[in-house]
């Protein structure tokens, strides 16, 4: 599976362990707050009290409100890939697929108040956003491909299709029956990809 990670940051040079321990403590606390739906609703230095750290280092890891968000969507995303990695290394391939899906949906159930903080992002032209919905796409891509390949989906329907549905199901995130109609949809998208009794009789790609 290809890796996609996301370039920014990743050159600097390594943070001493109580630096480390201070950032990661700012993001928790970020973290939180996106859980909340606070994250707007604080001063910007409110972050550092709540995180147990001085102004100064707040500023020094994450000069603007804006900066924190795009660091938490950064490692969010890089984990949501890791997810996506792990499962098609240890399940068989469309069962790999169906739980990154399902998978998708709890995440975002869990992750409500991250959709506050994504519309921001893009209306200050970042491109974190950008960043992240290749590298996601990438993931969903490798997934579907396996499981087009190990026969068990159809191999004409491309990543965008479903990348387009976890769209619109995270676009809907404020529907009163949201999860139940979410675990719907994937499954929906799911007999849509299964291969038909007249496609299981020919090869995969045929």
């Amino acid at each position: 599976m290809t890796d996609t990670p996301l370039p920014a940051g990743t050159n600097r040079r390594p943070l001493r362990a109580d630096a480390q321990r201070n950032r990661a403590a700012l993001l928790a606390t970020a973290r939180e707050l996106f859980t909340t739906g606070a994250f707007f609703d604080l001063r910007f230095d409110d972050f550092a009290r709540l995180a147990g750290v001085g102004t100064g280092t707040l500023y020094r890891h994450f000069p603007t409100r804006e900066a924190l968000a795009e660091a938490v969507y950064r490692e969010e995303v890089a984990t949501l890939c890791g997810r996506a990695r792990d499962l098609q290394a240890t399940l068989p391939a469309a069962e790999a697929l169906a739980t990154f899906l399902r998978d998708m949906v709890d995440y975002l159930h869990a992750h409500a108040g991250l959709a506050r903080t994504l519309v921001t992002l893009m209306t200050t032209g970042s491109g974190t956003l950008a960043e992240g919905s290749r590298a996601l796409e990438q993931a969903v891509t490798d997934l579907v491909a396996a499981a087009a390949r190990s026969g068990a989906v159809r191999d004409d329907v491309g990543a965008g299709a479903v990348m387009m549905a976890l769209h619109g199901i995270g676009a809907a995130h404020d529907r009163d029956d949201w999860r139940a109609e979410a675990n719907g949809v994937v499954t929906l998208v799911l007999d849509g990809l299964r291969r038909s009794p007249t496609d299981a009789a020919r090869p995969p790609g045929v």
